[in-house]
């Protein structure tokens, strides 16, 4: 069976992993106190992002299609709830509950 999405997933949250590093890293450079609610949610979903990579990575690379099959559904999971982390930051930036 051909691993379809576990490419997709690997290379979009590498991407955003990324970007989440370089909002830590900023907020770091600016020493803004008040960043700090944002600082630690971007980590959290930076290790979501990271988990994510590791299981879509493992999953490319297995041989057996069962644990293809489970190690996807796993970076699938940790995926979306990166996502969702991320939805959560921009809509507490939006409404100023973070300024």
């Amino acid at each position: 069976m051909a691993n379809n999405t576990s490419p997709h997933i690997l290379t979009t949250s590498a991407n955003l992993l990324g970007f989440c590093l370089f909002v830590i890293t900023s907020l770091h450079i600016s020493n803004r106190i008040e960043t700090h609610v944002i600082d630690e949610f971007t980590s959290v979903i930076a290790i979501l992002l990271t988990c994510s990579c590791i299981f879509s990575f493992i999953s490319i690379r297995t041989t057996s299609i069962e644990r293809e099959n489970k190690l996807e559904t796993i970076a699938d999971y940790f995926f979306i709830s990166g996502l969702i982390g991320i939805l959560v930051i921009i809509l507490l930036i939006t409404m100023n509950f973070i300024n």
